[in-house]
C-alpha cells in the first residue's frame, strides 16, 4: 500500500508525517515523536534546531506589545485587564512552534538535507 505525501501547507498545519501523512508527528505540544506509526520514518534523525523559536518569540514579543499598547491607549482598562496577554501569548507562541517545527522537519525531508561533514 502506498500513501501520499501531504502538501507544505498540510503538512505543517495538521502536523503530518511527511513521507505518508499520517498525523502524528506531535507526542506533545511541541514535542516530536519519535517516529512515525505508520511507516517508520525515523523523526530523531532530523535536526530543526532552536532557529524557529527564537525567531518565533520576536514575532509573539512584537504582536502583544502592540495589542497591549493598542488596548492600553485605546481604551485605557484597569492593568489587570492585561492579564489576557499571557494566555494569548502562549497559545501564539505553541501554535507557532507547531506549525514552524514541522514545516522545517517537512523541508528537510523533502530536500534530503543532512548534516555536512568535515572530510580531512
Amino acid at each position: 500500500m502506498t500513501h501520499r505525501a501531504p502538501t507544505h501547507v498540510a503538512a505543517a498545519l495538521q502536523g503530518l508525517c511527511p513521507r505518508c501523512g499520517a498525523r502524528d508527528l506531535f507526542a506533545g505540544p511541541v514535542a516530536f515523536a519519535p517516529a512515525c506509526a505508520r511507516c517508520g520514518l525515523d523523526f530523531a534523525a532530523f535536526n530543526v534546531g532552536d532557529g524557529a523559536a527564537a525567531f518565533l518569540i520576536l514575532i509573539v514579543g512584537a504582536i502583544l506589545v502592540i495589542g497591549a499598547i493598542t488596548l492600553e491607549l485605546s481604551q485605557s482598562p484597569p492593568y489587570w485587564v492585561h492579564v489576557i496577554w499571557v494566555p494569548i501569548g502562549i497559545a501564539l507562541t505553541v501554535g507557532g512552534l507547531r506549525i514552524a517545527k514541522a514545516l522545517l522537519i517537512f523541508q528537510e525531508y523533502s530536500n534530503r538535507a543532512r548534516e555536512g561533514k568535515i572530510v580531512e
